[in-house]
């Protein structure tokens, strides 16, 4: 099985990827946010493999790139609950149709914009990185957007911190469900050639954010990623209802 997917249609993913990068690379989080419900309107048959593959080399640099600011004993125990996150939503991929997955998708997308708008704390302790472990780890294997609940407990936190700390969650996250998936018959190779073909994308936005990071304020650049993330979010589950 392939997939094939006209320049329009590679572009505009290309554009998803690139806002996604240069979010995440600015502000900890946004690629999957933004990208996943582009490409699930287009292609919902590429997720979750396609866009659980093309973050690590994103999730790679931001941990080496800042490496001394991880903080190992967050990701410890955030990688705990991913374990059996992750098993759960393996079992979700496999029961769930395409065009469910795309209202999945962006149903996901749009609860995590909504959390991230109403809350204003979350408790920081053990119970609450085990619980957004296991959420994340659910969210992210079945549907690649595994953001919204580590950025939530992490949203009062140094961007210096909560970058490379969320990049080694993701990339802990990433390392356990792609076995996952492959075992599962979910993960195919043209997944990988889709991911391989958007890293151009990838990397102009990472470049991008390194540019401008240091100009913007995470509260500053925030709004807009939510707000790209939502319209894209309705793209998806129209496309997946339609």
């Amino acid at each position: 099985m392939g997939i094939d997917i006209s320049l329009a249609d590679y572009i505009l993913v290309s554009i998803g990827v690139a806002v996604g990068a240069l979010a995440q690379g600015a502000v900890g989080f946004g690629i999957s946010l933004v990208a996943a419900p582009v490409l699930a309107a287009v292609a919902p048959e590429a997720l979750p493999g396609a866009m659980i593959l093309l973050p690590l080399p994103l999730q790679v640099a931001m941990v080496s790139h800042e490496r001394d600011r991880v903080v190992w004993s967050d990701v410890g125990w955030v990688t705990l609950g991913q374990v059996p996150g992750v098993l759960v939503g393996t079992w979700v991929v496999t029961a769930i149709a395409l065009d469910r997955l795309s209202v999945l998708t962006g149903a996901v997308v749009l609860a995590g914009v909504a959390t991230s708008l109403a809350a204003t704390s979350v408790p920081f302790d053990r119970t609450s990185k085990l619980t957004a472990g296991v959420v994340s780890g659910v969210m992210g294997t079945s549907t690649s957007i595994g953001g919204p609940p580590l950025a939530l407990l992490y949203q009062r936190h140094h961007g210096s911190v909560l970058r490379p700390t969320l990049a080694a969650c993701f990339l802990a996250g990433t390392v356990l469900s792609l076995p996952s998936l492959a075992l599962a018959g979910v993960m195919e190779w043209w997944h990988l050639r889709l991911a391989v073909a958007l890293l151009p994308a990838l990397f102009l936005g990472l470049g991008l954010s390194r540019v401008v990071a240091h100009r913007l304020d995470g509260p500053k650049l925030r709004p807009l990623v939510l707000a790209l993330a939502s319209v894209a979010a309705g793209i998806a589950i129209v496309r997946g209802i339609g």
